[in-house]
């Protein structure tokens, strides 16, 4: 019984780190992009917004991309999404896929990319 729960725990971390990497890997990516010019969109409530953001972000919350008109971003524009954890980033960038657009990042969650924020 000891050794089911070692492996058990042992996958349980290995998960952990997996997605921890690949959480900061989309971070980075994000950040990569917003070097090279991509505009910057948080996805998240206006209240979220207000009380703290990336500069530089433009704030259209996720539940209102089905009535805004996108026709100011190019569909080849360079967008990078985020919002609390990644998840309404992820639906965002969904949406906009839907519509034609191609060249889109989902930098996951607000706190990952301050962590991996490149220095100045």
């Amino acid at each position: 019984m000891l050794k089911k729960l070692s492996c058990v725990f042992r996958l349980l971390i290995f998960l952990m780190f997996s997605a921890s990497a690949q959480a900061t890997e989309r971070a980075e990516l994000a950040w990569q992009k917003l070097a090279q010019g991509a505009v910057l969109i948080d996805v998240r409530t206006a209240s979220e917004y207000q009380d703290k953001h990336l500069a530089g972000s433009i704030n259209i919350a996720v539940q209102d991309f089905p009535t805004m008109d996108f026709s100011i971003f190019a569909k080849d524009e360079m967008i990078v999404l985020y919002c609390r954890s990644g998840n309404r980033s992820g639906r965002a960038l969904d949406y906009l896929k839907s519509q034609g657009f191609t060249h889109l990042v989902n930098g996951g969650g607000l706190e990952e990319m301050l962590l991996v924020k490149p220095s100045p």
